[in-house]
């Protein structure tokens, strides 16, 4: 059930409605979803003018990339971006950020976005970064035949440590995650992606909390759902529509700052992302973006541009052709 729309913190045109997903241990949860649409001869002239897009943002973040739905919108597209329970503008005192015990509880999420979205006879194009591509494949490998099509800006497939060391950890990380799901863990994120993003000029400034520089506190519960999510797609997933894979043409070292932080991927192991990104379905297209960092649409202005070509190129010169 989702309440009025009303106005967004980004402006006009974007407009946002809370989604009241459930109830976990007498906890009201919420999800929110923005949405900014086409003008109406863009949506009747548009190549993707029976479109609708679901965005969702990756870890420790929350849907402000304006000039990304500017893009949708300028083909025709209806565009939407979830903020997730315990993220952004759905975070709420009574939740730890972020935290899920399985990726699949947000299939409640999508399922209420999905609502509100009314997308009737339209075609739907699913649009996840780095988490939130996790999240997104899984669900499409889960509900075949609801999608047209899945774009994923550097999905956190693989673990960073790679599918070796995932599998032996991921034993150690269950069984803490049983007695100990909130149990604290040590800061990974130094902070080096969002300096990267600063000084690239593409990090406006947030409202307190919603994105902060070293990330949500991390928790062996959240960890062993990422595993599993991990696992899953090893296994092979069988998306049933055609999935388009946006990554950097090369990672950088994530524990140092260095000058290549801004043209390049300082969060994935990037080539062990492509590798994963195979066993997504039958019908992927891989496009390795140099110079680009770890949010592909926050790159420096080149990069940033190819990726949009990339992008068009695939959707409209076949994936979602008319």
């Amino acid at each position: 059930m989702a309440s009025e729309w009303a106005p967004d913190i980004l402006g006009r045109p974007f407009q946002q409605v809370t989604l009241d997903v459930g109830v976990d241990a007498g906890v009201p949860i919420v999800a929110t979803l923005v949405r900014s649409h086409p003008s109406a001869w863009a949506g009747l002239t548009g190549a993707l003018g029976d479109v609708d897009v679901l965005y969702v943002h990756g870890w420790s973040d929350y849907f402000f990339q304006t000039e990304l739905a500017q893009f949708w919108n300028d083909l025709g597209a209806r565009f939407y971006a979830l903020d997730l329970r315990g993220y952004g503008r759905s975070l709420r005192p009574t939740r730890a950020p972020g935290y899920v015990s399985s990726l699949d509880e947000y299939d409640g999420d999508i399922a209420a976005a999905l609502e509100a979205m009314a997308s009737g006879r339209r075609r739907i194009v699913l649009l996840g970064h780095s988490t939130g591509g996790l999240t997104l494949s899984l669900w499409a490998a889960r509900h075949p035949g609801v999608v047209s099509a899945v774009v994923l800006n550097s999905p956190w497939l693989e673990l960073q440590t790679g599918a070796l060391a995932r599998q032996a950890l991921a034993p150690i990380v269950q069984a803490r995650a049983r007695f100990d799901p909130f149990g604290a863990h040590p800061a990974v994120d130094l902070g080096f992606y969002s300096r990267a993003q600063r000084e690239l000029g593409s990090l406006p400034a947030a409202p307190d909390g919603w994105r902060p520089e070293r990330g949500f506190p991390t928790h062996p519960g959240w960890l062993a759902a990422i595993i599993a999510g991990h696992a899953r797609v090893a296994s092979g997933l069988h998306i049933d529509c055609p999935v388009l894979v946006l990554l950097s043409s090369r990672g950088s070292n994530p524990l140092a700052w260095s000058p290549e932080a801004i043209s390049s991927d300082n969060v994935l192991v990037v080539d062990d992302i492509a590798r994963a990104a195979t066993k997504l379905g039958a019908d992927v297209t891989l496009a390795r973006i140099d110079g680009a960092i770890h949010d592909i649409f926050l790159s420096a202005p080149e990069p940033r541009a190819s990726a949009y070509r990339a992008l068009r190129r695939w959707l409209t010169g076949g994936a979602l052709a008319r």
